[in-house]
């Protein structure tokens, strides 16, 4: 079975799905970043597939454009925010394996985990 990578991203704010956030998925090698994938999710703050499979070993950044989706639900503005985008470096040893790695934001606070 090819593993594969997912994400979803929850306003914490608000109580509810991040709807409309771009997210961008690079490989990482050393100072280089490549882009490989890029999407917005949906209506219930996922992706409507997974950022990629099949998964190679290795390292990877999701970027998450959270700034313009803080404007655009009014909880932040101004030029300068104090969130704008979120990357996210993760590895992935296992290629077979299944990655999910959400992110959960407000106007001045982000998490995320390894989920399941």
């Amino acid at each position: 079975m090819a593993g594969r990578l997912t994400t979803h991203v929850l306003d914490t704010a608000r109580g509810k799905p991040a709807a409309g956030v771009k997210i961008m998925l690079y490989r990482v090698s050393g100072n280089s970043h490549r882009k490989i994938a890029e999407t917005v999710t949906n209506a219930d703050g996922r992706t409507d597939a997974p950022m990629l499979t099949p998964l190679q070993a290795g390292s990877y950044e999701l970027v998450f454009c959270a700034g313009d989706y803080l404007r655009a639900t009014g909880q932040a503005t101004g030029e300068v925010l104090f969130l704008d985008e979120i990357p996210i470096r993760f590895g992935v040893p296992d290629p077979e394996a299944h990655y999910h790695v959400p992110l959960l934001i407000s106007p001045f606070a982000y998490s995320t985990y390894r989920g399941s």
